[in-house]
C-alpha cells in the first residue's frame, strides 16, 4: 500500500517526495485502481478526502490515506460481513498498482479536425512541408536550402549538359 501511495503521489511531479497526496492524485488513484465505480462516486471520494485532510491543508499523508481507505471500504464492499474483510479487500485492490497513462489523451479525427489535419489535401507552399507519407519534413520543409551546384533555383534540366553535347 505504501508503494501505491508513493507511485501516485510522485506521478507528474518531479519535485514530490512521495509522502503527501493531493486530491487530484487521490481521485486518479481511486479511478485507476478500481475503487471508484457504481458504489463509490467521485463526490464520495472528494468528501472523504476533505474529512481526513488537515484543516487548511491540501494534502494527506499515508496515515490519513489509510483512514480514508477505511471509510471508503464500507461503501465499496457492502456485501462483505466484517469490517476487517472490507479493509483487506480494498487494500488488495490497490496493492502494488501505479498510475495509468494509456488512453489519457486521444487524437480525434471527427468532423473538421480530420479534414484540416490531413496532409494529403494541402496545396501550395504548405504541401512542400510534408512528405508523401504525410509526415512533416521538419526544418527541411520550412526553409529553402540553397544548393551550391552552379544551377539557378528551379532549373529543370539539371545534370543533362553531358547528354546533349
Amino acid at each position: 500500500m505504501e508503494e501505491t501511495f508513493a507511485n501516485f503521489s510522485k506521478f507528474g511531479d518531479t519535485k514530490s517526495t512521495g509522502k503527501e497526496l493531493d486530491n487530484k492524485k487521490f481521485s486518479k488513484l481511486c479511478k485507476d485502481t478500481g475503487i471508484m465505480g457504481k458504489l463509490v462516486t467521485s463526490t464520495d471520494i472528494d468528501i472523504c478526502f476533505s474529512k481526513h485532510k488537515p484543516k487548511g491543508g491540501r494534502t494527506i499523508t499515508l496515515k490519513e490515506f489509510e483512514a480514508v481507505l477505511d471509510e471508503l471500504c464500507v461503501k465499496r464492499f457492502p456485501k462483505k460481513e466484517s469490517l476487517d474483510e472490507k479493509k483487506e479487500a480494498i487494500r488488495t485492490l490497490i496493492a502494488g498498482k501505479g498510475p495509468k497513462t494509456v488512453g489519457t489523451t486521444k487524437a480525434t479525427k471527427k468532423g473538421a479536425t480530420g479534414r484540416l489535419t490531413d496532409a494529403s489535401k494541402y496545396t501550395g507552399s504548405h504541401k512542400e512541408r510534408f512528405g508523401a507519407d504525410g509526415k512533416g519534413k521538419g526544418l527541411e520543409g520550412r526553409e529553402d536550402i540553397i544548393e551550391d551546384d552552379g544551377y539557378v533555383v528551379g532549373y529543370t534540366n539539371k545534370d543533362t549538359y553531358d547528354e546533349t553535347h
